[in-house]
């Protein structure tokens, strides 16, 4: 007698005809009427888990370690359905032909075919493309089911933080609502992310999921526009929307369901969110205490690394990468000094009005003009296959007329949309005299002996993007928003 181990999966746990009960007291009914040991213990259940993808399968990949193993306990893997072993063919047919170099064979009790025929190899083919082309239609059907939902304003995911769904639809949740206008109001009186998290992680506070609340899940919670009354959805999916806040395939709608927070304090908070990221660059850490004025803006002229406290008695700075032997070049010098150039340095930027610009920065990675770019590139691209498709006689003169027409109009738009881009950029750029103005309001602060550090930190943010320190020349760099 051969030894079997079998191997269940559900995907929704109202699947009741393919409940891992159901399973297997049909799989050891099979085992028994065909003369196949199959022991409890070889016996690999994966629960609530797509058949798409073979490496987010725990049970299936534990089985599979066992099979290819030198001494493979079982020979045979029985499955109710081959969809419960793979809806991905290509997947199926690699590990099937892994699994038979070891001497372990496939076997669906409810689809008996012979796999040592050509025709039976044949017809298993196609029952798992079937599989697979359920799978890839289910998919798009689900996508398109949640579009149209979407779009009409009614929920399609679960519930946010600070709602609950009651009957399909979404509802303030008494105890959760209160907490999200906490964090608004917290946040734009000037606490940030990470103090927010940790405040409400202390009295207990959890996502909906079980977890812990950090800077990134505050974050989003001030970027989520359901808190005003309205839906953020993808026409790619969920997950496509859920960081890239100006991806032009996000759609925002009227909901159905009641605001938590007014839109003039979500604009807010949008507004001093959009700031902070302007004033610091990316991975910059923004939540730390600022025990000197000039933290995090003097970078080393070596290597570009920033200048910290050094450890000598006399409040000085120095290379935190030559401190750690990676700079080969000093650069330490003492705070007095180098506050008195910067001070000097402002206040010669302001009164000839000559200031050395950064090239903009982006806000983040997902930059509206490079989305617009891509679109346009891949709109071009369309338009060289359709006019190759006509030439090699694929498509008639009416059909790519119509197609050129069609991706030309899009084109066009798309050229409009970049143009529109770059012009409120350049709008959004500070002219001189407006910069000077800003400097000399920044110097007042700056120059004020009985102004905290991180009062002159903040409003150093507000017009330097970083400031270059170049010890064997004896010299600074201001360099200013552009």
């Amino acid at each position: 007698m051969k030894t079997a181990a079998a191997y269940i999966r559900v995907s929704t746990d109202d699947q009741i005809e393919y409940s891992p009960e159901s399973q297997r007291k049909a799989l050891r009914d099979y085992a028994q009427k065909n003369d196949l040991i199959l022991p409890a213990s070889l016996i690999f259940c994966d629960e609530g888990i797509s058949g798409k993808d073979a490496k987010h399968r725990p049970a299936f990949n534990q089985m599979l370690a066992l099979a290819k193993s030198e001494e493979h306990p079982f020979d045979v893997i029985l499955v109710w359905k081959f969809s419960r072993f793979a809806r991905n063919q290509e997947e199926s047919i690699v590990i099937k032909n892994l699994l038979r170099k070891s001497g372990v064979e496939v076997r669906s009790i409810s689809e008996p075919v012979d796999p040592d025929s050509a025709f039976g190899s044949l017809i298993e083919r196609i029952i798992e493309w079937m599989d697979e082309y359920y799978l890839i239609n289910l998919s798009g059907e689900v996508k398109r089911g949640m579009l149209e939902r979407a779009s009409r304003g009614e929920a399609v995911s679960i519930a946010p933080f600070g709602y609950r769904m009651t009957d399909g639809k979404l509802v303030p949740d008494p105890e959760e609502a209160p907490l999200v206008q906490e964090i608004f109001r917290t946040y734009l009186a000037g606490d940030g992310l990470r103090a927010i998290a940790m405040r409400l992680n202390a009295r207990g506070v959890r996502t909906h999921r079980g977890n812990q609340l950090d800077n990134r899940a505050i974050e989003y919670i001030l970027h989520n526009p359901v808190y005003i009354g309205k839906l953020r959805w993808s026409k790619e999916g969920r997950a496509a929307s859920t960081r890239r806040y100006d991806n032009p395939n996000i759609i925002i709608v009227d909901g159905v369901h009641p605001p938590i927070i007014e839109p003039e304090i979500f604009e807010a908070a949008q507004q001093r969110m959009a700031e902070i990221k302007k004033k610091f660059a990316p991975y910059q850490r923004r939540e730390q205490t600022v025990d000197f004025a000039l933290k995090g803006l003097v970078r080393c002229s070596a290597c570009g690394g920033t200048l910290c406290h050094s450890s000598a008695k006399e409040p000085s700075l120095q290379c935190h990468n030559y401190a750690r032997g990676s700079c080969k070049v000093s650069h330490h010098t003492a705070m007095t000094k180098i506050e008195a150039a910067v001070l000097d340095g402002l206040r010669t930027a302001a009164m000839t009005g000559q200031f050395t610009l950064a090239p903009d920065r982006p806000v983040d990675k997902s930059d509206k003009t490079n989305d617009l770019r891509k679109q346009l590139a891949a709109a071009q691209r369309r338009l060289r296959r359709v006019r190759d498709a006509y030439e090699s006689g694929a498509d008639t003169l009416e059909e790519y007329a119509q197609s050129k027409k069609k991706i030309q109009a899009e084109i066009t738009r798309l050229e409009s949309e970049i143009e529109k881009a770059a012009a409120a950029a350049r709008a959004g750029q500070e002219q001189p005299d407006a910069l000077a103005a800003k400097v000399r309001s920044v110097i007042e602060i700056f120059a004020d002996p009985n102004q905290p550090p991180k009062i002159k930190n903040d409003a150093l943010r507000t017009v330097v993007d970083h400031i270059t320190f170049d010890r064997p020349a004896s010299t600074i760099t201001i360099t200013f928003y552009a």
